[in-house]
């Protein structure tokens, strides 16, 4: 996304819309992390088996201090993070196995016949796939937010990188931070997660050719360099 100066409103926030279209996009990647978290949280892999109601119940103090953090760091108007409810994540459905491969990508493809994407072993897969993506989509959009509103680097990546360690045990509940021989077994942290951001998103938005303009390019730079001093 190029930025431009005149994203920031005179009060230091993002007129309406561009507001809106930021909350949208890191409210979208925490509606992935809550969906993958309650399908991890139910130990089956059994998709009727999942209740997001009951996943979140006992969360809801780590979901307030996930959304005060992000007011916070992106400056997000009442109205604006009311767009949080409207989009339904926070609050008790189904998650359907296209809901996954959503979340996923579409890395691991459509099986024949369709139904094959309820089968544990490729919910697991799509859980883990999807865990990486959003929680790596959450940071760029919550840099980019930050950066459009006019929050310092040495501010905002603390609030950032609180919200991505509750994020983190939401995506992977009881495993967070655990390490283990195998891969789709350990737990994502914050630090994995800015280093996936950093190859994922850095390099197309700070190349020469890229249209961001400077001030952004060291911005984004500048939270680089402080969430890897912090992590």
């Amino acid at each position: 996304m190029a930025l431009t100066r005149s994203l920031a409103c005179g009060d230091g926030r993002v007129p309406s819309a561009r507001a809106e279209r930021m909350a949208r996009a890191v409210f979208g990647a925490l509606g992935g992390v809550v969906e993958i978290g309650a399908v991890r949280a139910a130990g089956t892999w059994l998709l009727p088996d999942v209740s997001v109601g009951a996943f979140l119940e006992p969360r809801q103090g780590d979901v307030r201090r996930l959304l005060e953090g992000v007011r916070v760091v992106a400056r997000f108007s009442g109205e604006v993070m009311a767009i949080a409810d409207e989009l339904g994540y926070f609050a008790d459905h189904d998650v359907p196995a296209a809901s996954l491969l959503l979340w996923s990508e579409g890395i691991t493809g459509v099986p024949e016949p369709p139904e094959r994407l309820e089968e544990p072993e490729l919910v697991r897969r799509m859980c883990r796939i999807g865990a990486d993506l959003q929680l790596t989509r959450l940071l760029q959009a919550l840099v980019t937010a930050a950066l459009a509103a006019g929050t310092e680097p040495g501010e905002g990546a603390a609030g950032i990188v609180e919200i991505l360690r509750v994020a983190c045990g939401l995506a992977e509940p009881g495993r967070a931070g655990v390490t283990s021989a195998d891969p789709g077994r350990a737990g994502v942290t914050p630090a994995d997660v800015h280093r996936i951001w950093r190859v994922a998103h850095l390099p197309a938005i700070l190349h020469p050719a890229s249209d961001a303009p400077e001030w952004g390019k060291a911005g984004y730079r500048a939270y680089d360099a402080e969430l890897e001093r912090l992590l």
